[in-house]
């Protein structure tokens, strides 16, 4: 383990060149809502707005140390962040790289990518999953001789990760880290920050995030082995992997299962809109998992306590910004939508909006009259000030004779219709 903490000390001191340390801001807000000195490791301000340029870039450094030469063969595979932190580095170093993405890209990383890397990248969209894209990149990688970089699972990109656990103590400066909050995907971050701090600031108490719909170190720790998914939830794209790496799940694999929290994407939402309406914070679903967290922590973990969370990431599409505001007001009961049974009458559609209270927004309405029938079906979105207006209208609409159904928590349903 010695080599392991002189080897990220040694890492640090490499991406010094491109990285100075990210800010270690204790937030003001966060601090008197939960009673607490909340610092967050600001890792969405690096230069491509995520930690994964750290574990890149000492695995192609590394590499290039040990031959000079090999100039115009390094691979990956990767539709978001990794993808942008190799190309960084690529672009860096001078060496040429080829980028393996799914079809399904979306422009905008796409575009993100091309413009850290420039001349010295190829981006090829290959298949509609990430595991078609995947296997291309193997592929390529043997026919072209070219040396893969994974986005995690591998000892020199754990390495690089666990420079943000040597910042840390470094930035608070003989402060005590009483917990440390961070997320997982492929366990790249958690693996390196964890091994290095179980041996440098052993009192530390950790806590893993993980998405609910991508549960991968949760459900392998609980099953004593590396498990993978057979199916998983891609909102939070940062942090939802089927399986955590293998040398990642070694190192993790002492761990009680406890140590993972899972977040459920909705609350997650609200946290992010919550971040940019009052901090001005644009954190990506991974990057806003440890601060989320926090809500669901039971006061006595954290009052009085030095906590850090890892912001993981800040590459946000904003086109996405809609359904992240529509998520969020789902989870704080303020919006809500109904299949309304309304009296095919003269009149009935004036009686239901008398219903609304002063604070009721009629959303979304959608009616359909059909004939020869004493009722018709209406699809409605009502937005509210506060969750108990809810109640009051549905005892009018009890009271009226106006059947309906709330689809707001019904999933299947409402991904059909809304």
């Amino acid at each position: 383990m010695t080599n392991f903490i002189d080897n990220v000390a040694t890492a640090k001191e490499r991406m010094s060149s491109i990285l100075d340390a990210t800010p270690c801001q204790k937030n003001v807000y966060l601090s008197q809502k939960f009673d607490a000195n909340i610092y967050l490791k600001r890792e969405d301000l690096t230069p491509v707005r995520s930690y994964k340029l750290r574990g890149a870039y000492n695995f192609i450094s590394k590499a290039l140390d040990e031959n000079p030469e090999h100039k115009g063969a390094f691979v990956c595979a990767s539709a978001g962040n990794h993808a942008q932190g190799f190309a960084f580095c690529c672009a860096h170093f001078g060496v040429k790289g080829t980028i393996f993405m799914p079809v399904t890209t979306p422009q905008q990383k796409i575009d993100k990518t091309r413009a850290f890397g420039g001349a010295n990248i190829e981006i090829k969209l290959i298949g509609d999953i990430f595991d078609q894209c995947y296997s291309a990149a193997l592929s390529f990688a043997d026919e072209q001789r070219a040396l893969m970089v994974p986005p995690f699972d591998h000892a020199d990109i754990i390495e690089g990760q666990a420079t943000i656990a040597h910042e840390i103590l470094e930035q608070l400066d003989g402060e005590p880290l009483d917990l440390i909050i961070m997320p997982v995907g492929g366990g790249g971050l958690a693996a390196g920050v964890t091994a290095y701090l179980t041996h440098t600031s052993p009192k530390t108490e950790i806590l893993l995030v993980e998405p609910q719909g991508a549960p991968s170190l949760k459900t392998s720790l609980q099953q004593g082995k590396r498990v993978k998914l057979q199916a998983i939830d891609n909102f939070v794209d940062g942090a939802a992997v089927a399986q955590v790496g293998a040398l990642n799940f070694e190192m993790l694999e002492h761990l009680p299962a406890d140590i993972v929290t899972l977040v459920p994407e909705n609350r997650l939402c609200a946290t992010i809109v919550e971040m940019l309406n009052i901090e001005g914070m644009v954190l990506e679903p991974a990057g806003a998992l440890s601060i989320d967290v926090l809500s669901a922590l039971p006061p006595e973990k954290l009052n009085g306590k030095n906590i850090v969370c890892v912001t993981s990431g800040g590459n946000f599409d904003f086109e996405r910004l809609p359904e992240v505001k529509e998520k969020a007001l789902k989870y704080s009961g303020l919006k809500k939508y109904f299949i309304l049974r309304m009296p095919q009458r003269p009149g009935a559609l004036k009686d239901f909006l008398n219903m609304l209270g002063p604070h009721d927004d009629i959303a979304r309405f959608e009616y359909l009259k059909k004939s020869a029938r004493n009722f018709g079906t209406v699809l409605m979105g009502i937005e509210t000030n506060d969750p108990a207006n809810f109640e009051a209208l549905k005892a009018k609409l009890i009271e009226g004779d106006f059947g309906f159904q709330d689809i707001t928590e019904n999933d299947l349903l409402s991904s059909l219709i809304v």
